[in-house]
């Protein structure tokens, strides 16, 4: 089973959206959660205050 540590995704992370249903999308990491399924999901906050949920694994950390 995977945990939430081994992703490279961290609180705090400016991210970027690579694949799935908010592809192009960027902004700040806030949350890392396992779901029960055992997927590793994100909340992503843009610049205008808009979140959304993604998994980590469809996204990537921006410098």
């Amino acid at each position: 089973m995977a945990s939430a540590e081994k992703t490279s995704l961290r609180d705090g992370d400016h991210c970027v959206v690579t694949s799935g249903t908010h592809k192009g999308k960027s902004g700040t990491v806030r949350d890392v959660n396992m779901s029960k399924g055992g997927n590793i999901t994100i909340t992503v906050v843009q610049a205008g205050g808009e979140r959304f949920k993604t998994l980590a694994r469809n996204a990537t950390r921006q410098p």
